[in-house]
């Protein structure tokens, strides 16, 4: 029995050694070094995505700002004593309601009056325009909302997320669950 497990050991090591032999030069000449980006951590962890993701991802890249109002979002979840996971939903809420820009009042652009990192509207109660532009009071505003959520650390990202958002689109929050996880994995201990 020993034997044939080795043989099988070695057979396995051996195809992947040739088809690195192979492949690596033939990938190499068709990679184009002149516009490659940094490739995220795909984080997988039951922690930060436990239901795994649903459906297509969406992915951007973030400017100064945005990683700054990550790190803010971050900060506040941590403060309100709450875990990695209520970042993630929180990352991924922000990523589609602002694309974790903190907006002011854009006229027609704008959903009624709603401004801040989660286009809270002040008229339904979530704060006045300078607090819900606060990045740390925008969140906790929105963590508060999730922590009478029951069972949110048990559903899907979407479902929690609009279940304090009352969004028209209940289902866009999802495709931002990678990239926010990404984000709470690379900032969260930083």
């Amino acid at each position: 029995m020993n034997t044939i497990l080795r043989k099988s050991i070695l057979g396995v090591a051996g195809l992947a050694f040739t088809g690195g032999v192979f492949a690596g030069p033939v990938a190499a000449h068709a990679a184009d070094t002149t516009h490659t980006k940094p490739v995220a951590v795909t984080v997988q962890g039951d922690k930060l995505i436990p239901h795994g993701v649903q459906g297509n991802q969406s992915r951007i890249d973030l400017n100064d700002e945005q990683t700054a109002n990550v790190k803010a979002i971050i900060a506040a979840t941590k403060k309100a004593g709450m875990d990695e996971r209520a970042a993630v939903v929180s990352i991924a809420t922000a990523l589609q309601e602002s694309k974790l820009e903190n907006l002011g009042h854009l006229g027609d652009r704008n959903d009624h009056d709603s401004q801040g990192l989660f286009q809270q509207r002040p008229s339904s109660g979530w704060g006045t325009v300078e607090q819900i532009t606060d990045p740390e009071y925008s969140t906790t505003a929105f963590l508060k909302g999730l922590k009478q959520v029951d069972g949110w650390q048990d559903m899907p990202l979407t479902k929690a997320a609009q279940t304090v958002q009352v969004s028209a689109y209940p289902d866009h929050y999802a495709q931002w669950e990678q990239q926010a996880a990404d984000l709470v994995a690379q900032h969260w201990n930083s």
